[in-house]
């Protein structure tokens, strides 16, 4: 079983960015996506997922590169950190890392809450999340709850 906290542990130590995308959002985002979890997702990957999302960014305001910057860093840690993965878990957790800035919706429940989880932190930084743009089902109706005058 890989064990998270080394895992956010090695993410705490390498990040040298602001509070914006550091540990109190990584945190939150693992709380949203317990919250966002069903039956059928990995809750490891979704934890995972809230960890390393962010862990190759270079600026803490705007870096399009820096999901499918963390997907190929990560390939790094497959024979460290997250040795115990299965392959379905460390492909699922590469493509929400990857595609967690520049994708909607995948279809698949693991990652499709992944994405959620990072877009319902979004009030951090000025943003009101938007039920249509939320990949989940408990998604859209959380960010139904946080914006309830939108409707």
């Amino acid at each position: 079983m890989v064990d998270i906290n080394q895992v956010k542990q090695w993410a705490i130590n390498r990040w040298t960015l602001g509070e914006l995308h550091g540990i109190s959002h990584w945190e939150r985002v693992e709380r949203n996506g317990l919250l966002l979890a069903t039956p059928e997702c990995d809750v490891t990957v979704i934890r995972l997922f809230a960890y390393l999302h962010d862990s190759c960014r270079e600026d803490d305001s705007y870096d399009e590169g820096h999901g499918p910057r963390a997907a190929k860093m990560i390939v790094g840690l497959r024979k460290t950190l997250l040795k115990d993965l299965s392959d379905q878990q460390f492909e699922m957790l590469q493509k929400a890392i990857r595609l967690h800035t520049s994708t909607h919706s995948t279809g698949n429940p693991t990652i499709d809450a992944c994405f959620d989880a990072d877009r319902l932190d979004l009030g951090r930084v000025g943003i009101i999340p938007i039920p249509e743009k939320m990949a989940t089902k408990k998604g859209k109706k959380i960010a139904k709850k946080i914006n309830p005058y939108r409707y």
